[in-house]
Formats: structure tokens, sequence, C-alpha cells
């Protein structure tokens, strides 16, 4: 077995687990938990108070697709936790996504994206952006000359440390250092991170990104996105798409994953400890030709990390009958998405079926015997015993 890296220690500061634990607003009533403002509208006692909030003299809410308190407690405890000046919520990571790009590239422009980024990423840059005259150029993620060469011209560059299926980091000091100097906007998917283990505006990223659904709300039951970054570009996003494209975070989805983040510490520890455990476990097999996770690899971005989410992939030799291997599993489960309890397995070969996959594996060269592994909260003997139980079954 090969010696790999000490899994870093959890890097959670008093401030930052307060931050995550206690409410920051005043709550109403003393109460321990954000209230939920399940409203659409806010109302006024008189026509002076709803004019001085349209003349922008008044920061009081009026309609949830624009603010709630509920949502606005959990933008700004993740403009916090990133160490920025604000942030926004939406109803999902891709439309998070989408708004930390659209405003900023119109027709003409061109944009740097790394190498095996998220499928639905990659849908948006080569199935709408394209449409309306947006390119995108394609790069190594581990080759950071690579990256800031192609960065004069470019309008903005799109980053996921570590990147989808293929779990390479970049180094974001460099890059970004590079894009503020060519006056390119970065914009990086943190949601494999979190705050907790990577603060990439400390590095000079401009936009953080969050699927909200994954680590920060923890309990598979929301669907929720988040962008964080300077007061400039988020109002920006507010101008330019945000309330026009209606992608907003609902009150109840915002109280889901400010409930989540009250644990987040202690969650991450776990996902971190039973993935390591499983990489160094199928780094030993016989049968595993590679372990892609960061601790098990050397990449630029590593150093940008101080502890690594659960979430991870291995590629299996043709002595491993996929579907069987699949099949085999009992505590692990079939199935999409990441960040929950449960730990979940989803092989390349099952989703070549998904359009945006396949363009992305094809694309990029993910082996047909990869398999993407979400170590979720269960005991890590029992992860490791299943998931090589599984494949000893599944041997031709």
């Amino acid at each position: 077995m090969k010696d790999h890296p000490p899994a870093p220690g959890i890097p959670v500061s008093d401030r930052m687990t307060a931050e995550l634990i206690a409410p920051h607003a005043a709550m109403p009533h003393d109460a321990s938990s954000v209230p939920i403002f399940q409203t659409s509208s806010f109302l006024f006692d008189r026509y002076e108070d709803m004019a001085a909030v349209f003349a922008g003299e008044s920061e009081r809410y009026i309609y949830t697709r624009g603010n709630n308190p509920t949502v606005a407690e959990l933008e700004n405890l993740i403009a916090r936790m990133e160490g920025v000046e604000a942030a926004r919520g939406f109803a999902s990571g891709m439309a998070a996504i989408a708004a930390a790009v659209i405003p900023f590239v119109q027709a003409g422009d061109r944009v740097v994206a790394v190498e095996n980024l998220y499928s639905d990423a990659f849908r948006l840059f080569e199935c709408v952006l394209k449409k309306f005259g947006v390119t995108t150029e394609y790069v190594d993620g581990t080759d950071t000359e690579a990256v800031v060469a192609a960065l004069p011209g470019a309008k903005l560059v799109y980053l996921e440390s570590p990147t989808s299926w293929s779990f390479t980091t970049q180094d974001l000091r460099a890059i970004g250092a590079a894009a503020r100097e060519q006056g390119v906007i970065s914009v990086i998917d943190n949601s494999w991170a979190t705050p907790l283990f990577q603060r990439p505006a400390e590095f000079g990223i401009d936009l953080i990104v969050h699927a909200a659904s994954k680590y920060l709300a923890g309990h598979s039951d929301t669907i929720a996105g988040l962008v964080a970054g300077p007061k400039h570009l988020i109002d920006r996003i507010n101008h330019d798409s945000y309330h026009y494209l209606g992608g907003k975070m609902s009150p109840f989805d915002a109280w889901l994953v400010l409930r989540g983040m009250r644990t987040l510490h202690l969650r991450m520890a776990r996902h971190m400890q039973n993935g390591l455990a499983l990489g160094r476990a199928l780094s030993a097999n016989a049968s595993v030709t590679r372990v892609r996770h960061p601790a098990f690899e050397a990449n630029p971005g590593n150093a940008c990390l101080s502890g690594y989410g659960g979430l991870f992939a291995f590629d299996l030799d043709e002595s491993v009958d996929i579907p069987r291997f699949t099949n085999a599993l009992k505590v692990v489960k079939i199935g999409v998405s990441w960040g929950g309890p449960e730990s979940l397995v989803i092989p390349a070969q099952a989703a070549l079926g998904l359009s945006g996959a396949a363009n992305v594996f094809q694309r990029f060269g993910t082996p047909a015997g990869s398999v993407r592994l979400a170590a979720g909260l269960e005991c890590g003997e029992t992860l490791v015993d299943d998931v090589l139980n599984a494949i000893e079954e599944a041997r031709k």
C-alpha cells in the first residue's frame, strides 16, 4: 500500500463554529432557530413607507422574489463564512452557476473553463451561451501555465476545484492573481470543499458558487444554490439577472440549509474521515487502477485545501463487471447527488445515459470503468467492507 498524506486537521476556528451554530440576526421572541418567513408579500402601513422603499430610501422587505428575512440570514451567513461582502440565494446550484456567469458575458466574449467540469455547467456553456455568441475554451486545470496563458482577452474564467469526476485541483492563487491582472472575472464552484476547507476569496477568486443542496444543507431534503462575492459583483447579478430569471430561493429551503449548516463542521469531519478510509482501501485493491481524490494524487491546487469532502471517484479494471459491482453493494446506495448522510454510488457507464454527462465524459475522456462514490456518515469500516466485498463479488 502506498503512503498517502495524512488527513489535515479540521480548520474550524471558534469564531466560525459560533457562526454556524448560533443565529446571527436578532430573532423574534428570542428564538433559537431562524424563523421561516413563509410569505409572498410584506405589507405597509402608509403610502410614504412604500414610496420610500421604491425610491431606494428604505431597505424594508417588499416581495419574497426579491428579498426575504429567512433567505437573507442564509446569504449573510455564507458571505461571512467565505470572507466576502455579500451573497445571493437561488433555487438551485445550477441557477446560482447561471447567475454567476450570464450577467458578465455578451455576444463575442470568450470564457475560459477547466476541463471535467459539472455536466450541466458544460451544457450551459455549450447549449445556451454558444447560441448567443459566447464561446468557451476548455483548459486542463492542472496545467496552471495553460490556464494563465488562455486568460488574455477572455471575459470570465470558470473553475471547479476539485473538478467533477476527475477531482483534480487548480492553483487558485496563481489563477486568481492572473485573472485580476488581465481584468478577467473569476468564478469557482466551491461546493465540494465548503468554506470550512477552502476559502477561494483568500486566493483572489471573485465569485464563489455553492450547490447548497449538497454539504451545506446536508440532509438530502432540499435544492438550493448560493453565489458569494464582492458587493459590486453581487449588485451586478441582482441588477442584470436575479430579478428577471426568477430562480429565487424559497424561505423554507433557506431554513433547511440554515438548519443543516449548524452541524456542518461535525458532518464534514465524518465525510472526510470516511472518504479517506475508502480511498486508502481502494488504493490497495488490485482491481482499482486509480483513486481520483486530492489526498491520493498530486495536483497544483491541493495546497489551497485544508480538508477534504467525501466525494471522489475510482477506476476499476476490466476484471470487474460494473453492473454486478453496483448491484452487490448493500450499505452504499445507488443514486445521483451527494452531500447527504447516505453513501451513494454512480458508475460512469450508467451516467452515459445522461446526455450532459455523456458529452463531458466523451469530451474529456472519463474512463468507462470510473465510479463516483459519495462517502456518507455511516460507520467507515462498514463502508469499506461493503465496497471491497462488492468488488470481489463482481470479478469476472
